[in-house]
């Protein structure tokens, strides 16, 4: 089975490592797929949360839209898997993440997915614009404005 078509990786990617909890496990001894779902989201927020800077977070929210997730192997309880995501396209009020869940010995693909989020503004819950900013911390990691953004508008 092929994975989700991928926009190609950008040079800055985000990833960490967690341990399949006991919790995870189904009736079939193996992690169940809603908790794919939930390292998906898990990863998207551990990455925002380490490039905006503290003093901006709580000016945005971010909702998923969409979730679109291809499972490859399965994860057992005590396996370290390592979570890596990266920002595709970012439009409008969008962007797409596009997260990968590997076992951490060996590199094996266990689920890949695209996900749609959008920004939100946490005072009305309306749909902003990311801005160039925010399109900077996406696309090159933490204290990177991107292109357009007025000098000094990254951290």
């Amino acid at each position: 089975m092929a994975a989700l078509p991928l926009s190609p990786p950008p040079a800055f990617r985000f990833a960490h490592e967690f341990v399949v909890p006991e919790t995870a496990i189904d009736a079939l001894g193996h992690a169940n797929n809603v908790e794919y779902v939930r390292w998906v989201q898990d990863v998207a927020g551990a990455h925002w949360l380490a490039i905006c800077p503290p003093a901006r977070q709580a000016a945005y929210v971010w909702v998923v839209r969409e979730h679109r997730v291809r499972y490859h192997r399965p994860a057992f309880a005590g396996e370290t898997l390592r979570a890596t995501t990266w920002v595709g396209e970012t439009s409008g009020a969008t962007s797409v993440r596009h997260p990968r869940i590997a076992r951490a010995t060996d590199d094996a693909l266990l689920c890949d997915a695209e996900t749609t989020w959008v920004l939100l503004d946490p005072a009305s819950g309306r749909p902003v614009r990311v801005d160039a900013s925010v399109a900077g911390w996406l696309t090159k990691g933490p204290g990177q404005p991107g292109p357009g953004a007025p000098d000094g508008q990254s951290w």
